[in-house]
């Protein structure tokens, strides 16, 4: 992908979500987060074969994976930022399909984790194309964050127990990503 394209897409997203006062991990920008997902869409994208367009959009969607559920924008709002960067920039992204890939990956409403990430949301995600994949990079960027220090954080030991079940429910994505999230797994217990 373009560089240009990447930190005009990044700088966006973090945009958006800075304007929430979200934060990850309770003290970084969100931008840390977002970035580090992207960062396993790159790095895993030898792993796929796909056109520069489709490389764009699915980096694009890891970028603003979280935008529907953590900033507040609609569907409509992303498909319509994503269009208008696409135009003004003579970006390659496919505004609809990244659209589509994060509206997958926004969380249903419900009382728990469980509820939240129930049935039908695994179901939206398998059947969004390149939905599971951006799923995969969001799950192995929350879980190398949540393994850096000692001791582990809490939320490392639930990606690990949720690990047999979130890789049967996510659909197919590429070995290498099984095989990294296994090893963070094990740092997990």
């Amino acid at each position: 992908m373009n560089q240009t394209h990447f930190d005009l897409l990044a700088q966006t997203a973090a945009r958006v979500h800075a304007e929430t006062n979200h934060h990850y991990g309770g003290y970084l920008p969100y931008e840390f987060h977002l970035r580090l997902t992207a960062s396993f869409a790159s790095r895993y994208m030898y792993c796929l074969e796909v056109d520069e367009a489709t490389e764009e959009t699915i980096l694009a969607a890891a970028l603003f994976h979280d935008a529907i559920e953590d900033a507040r924008l609609t569907y409509n709002d992303l498909k319509k930022l994503l269009t208008r960067l696409r135009d003004e920039h003579n970006l390659l992204l496919d505004a609809t399909a990244a659209a589509e890939i994060v509206y997958a990956l926004t969380n249903d409403k419900g009382r728990t984790r469980a509820e939240r990430a129930g049935a039908a949301y695994y179901a939206g995600i398998r059947q969004t194309p390149w939905a599971p994949y951006v799923k995969m990079c969001d799950r192995l960027a929350n879980m190398t964050f949540s393994t850096l220090w000692h001791p582990v954080q809490r939320m490392a030991h639930v990606y690990a127990e949720e690990m047999p079940h979130f890789l049967k429910a996510i659909g197919e994505v590429p070995q290498p990503m099984i095989d990294e999230a296994l090893r963070l797994c094990h740092l997990a217990v």
